[in-house]
């Protein structure tokens, strides 16, 4: 990843990760009901990942916060489970390993948890992500886990740490 930074989320960064996650989820139609776009904690992330086994990093390039991701337990999900969450980039941070570099990080950050395995849900049309995630050990998955509230999206996703 060229000149860029993964670093945990600071609560000077709300306001634009916040901004990052209303601009980028559109893009691929992910702005409807059922969608995280609409979860409480998107204006707050430094708080809601300051909760145990709770972690979110942002990528910042040139002082600009360009992306973000995190993992927490699975809501509704048994206790060795984290879910992989909110991991989005604006156009800047795509195809200079932003993706990777974060995926590692926070993966390293559920195994320091305890957690034993990993769990996402997305959205047919995201493929550039779902790529990311095959190329990283995650598996299809039949049917969504926990209880996220995300009832739009429709590709489950699981891995073990």
């Amino acid at each position: 990843m060229t000149d860029a930074l993964i670093r945990p989320i600071e609560a000077r960064d709300n306001p634009v990760v916040a901004q990052i996650i209303r601009t980028v989820m559109p893009e691929f139609g992910a702005d409807g009901p059922g969608f995280a776009i609409h979860d409480a904690e998107v204006d707050t992330m430094y708080e809601a990942y300051a909760r145990p086994r709770s972690a979110y990093f942002v990528v910042e390039r040139d002082g600009k916060v360009i992306g973000g991701g995190g993992m927490a337990p699975l809501e509704g999900g048994e206790s060795d489970v984290c879910e992989l969450r909110k991991m989005y980039f604006l156009p800047e941070a795509r195809g200079i390993g932003a993706g990777s570099a974060m995926m590692l990080r926070c993966l390293d950050a559920a195994r320091e948890h305890g957690f034993r395995r990993c769990y996402l849900e997305t959205l047919t049309g995201m493929d550039a992500a779902q790529t990311l995630y095959r190329r990283h050990g995650f598996r299809t998955i039949d049917a969504p886990m926990g209880g996220t509230g995300h009832f739009s999206c429709d590709q489950f996703y699981m891995r073990d740490l």
